[in-house]
């Protein structure tokens, strides 16, 4: 393992306690720990609903289903995100249609959103991917969703408290998504959330994950679904994680802003970060020509690195029979680098990955 490691999750004793405390109480699965998980959850991002899943992909396909939105439907997304992002697309019976990404800020670009729904049948949805912790460009993409009379969702399993023109993501589309990966801004081990304003998007959301049980529970099932439930114990770990998360957000901002400027000399590209935008760092992203050589090279170091991600999504042998080219997102997957960046990364951390990069250049 490097010295320096590209993530490293912290839980302390208040995760602990509460865990135990949860344990005492025989309430393992869903139940009011949850709610309360939920209600913070929602408050946090300025929605009226917050639903808790499993993990960040069934969140993405509970959305879809909450949206109905499925076979003989097509939704528009990136090709350059992990694959769960179109994974969970295929999974709710639609088909992903791939438009290239912007090369500053890795996330959809809107004219080539505008190019995709102007050119495929039966575009139901935009699923913007806020990459890296970067929110994307919404009000465009909410204007071309407006103009369409489609959905727009946000994938922000990597944005935790991120922000776009002073609005949290989260809110800022039809339906949102996350993930509690441990890697993640916050983590509750495994887990995801949906967060939206729509009353009904939020009551779907809540029968899907309960094997189609209308509110009052029971054993009436309104509809097929599935067991997508969070557990009580993920949610105790959560609501603490939750409370730490500005603070957390706060550490990765002032580490990102310590490289970049110490990276201003090296011949790499650093994260941008439009003035619009709050950029939360779950991943600090460079550019390299000579990637893979720095990689390495870094390795020996001592500082653990990471490629997010290496093979762009229609390039995947699961996406084979994608008939699509994305110039961009195939150049970014062969140049990008993402180095430590987490709370736990000290400042001494810092002057040693800066150090070693400049160092490789020489």
């Amino acid at each position: 393992m490097s010295e320096i490691p590209i993530a490293d999750p912290e839980l302390g004793e208040r995760e602990r306690e509460k865990v135990d405390a949860i344990l005492e109480s025989g309430m393992l699965a869903d139940g009011p720990e949850v709610r309360k998980f939920e209600a913070e959850f929602a408050a946090f991002c300025g929605t009226d609903h917050a639903v808790a899943t499993s993990n960040g992909t069934t969140a993405l396909h509970t959305a879809f289903e909450a949206l109905d939105i499925g076979a003989g439907d097509a939704v528009v997304t990136s090709p350059y995100s992990f694959v769960a992002s179109a994974n969970a697309i295929r999974l709710a019976g639609a088909e992903p249609i791939f438009a290239d990404i912007d090369p500053d800020t890795y996330n959809l670009d809107p004219t080539a959103v505008e190019e995709a729904i102007r050119r495929e049948d039966d575009v139901a949805a935009i699923l913007a991917v806020h990459l890296y912790g970067l929110p994307a460009e919404m009000d465009r993409l909410r204007e071309i969703a407006d103009t369409h009379d489609i959905a727009l969702v946000e994938d922000a399993a990597q944005a935790h408290g991120a922000t776009y023109r002073g609005r949290t993501v989260g809110s800022l589309g039809d339906a949102a998504c996350f993930s509690f990966y441990p890697t993640k801004n916050m983590t509750t081990g495994e887990g995801g959330m949906v967060t939206t304003d729509r009353d009904d998007v939020a009551e779907n959301a809540r029968s899907y994950i309960n094997h189609g049980r209308p509110p009052e529970g029971g054993y009436r099932h309104e509809r097929v679904g599935h067991n997508f439930r969070l557990t009580s114990m993920a949610a105790a770990i959560g609501r603490v994680q939750l409370e730490r998360l500005p603070a957390y957000n706060e550490s990765r901002r002032a580490n990102a802003a310590y490289l970049t400027d110490a990276l201003a000399d090296a011949d790499v590209v650093t994260p941008t970060e439009p003035d619009d935008r709050r950029h939360v760092y779950h991943q600090y992203t460079i550019r390299a020509n000579d990637r893979d050589g720095l990689a390495d090279y870094l390795e020996d170091a001592g500082v653990g690195t990471g490629v997010y991600y290496p093979t762009p999504i229609h390039e995947q042998s699961a996406y084979a029979d994608t008939d699509y080219a994305g110039p961009v997102a195939e150049r970014t997957a062969e140049q990008a680098l993402s180095l430590p960046i987490h709370p736990n990364v000290t400042e001494q951390n810092l002057r040693t990955i800066a150090a070693a990069i400049l160092d490789y250049e020489r």
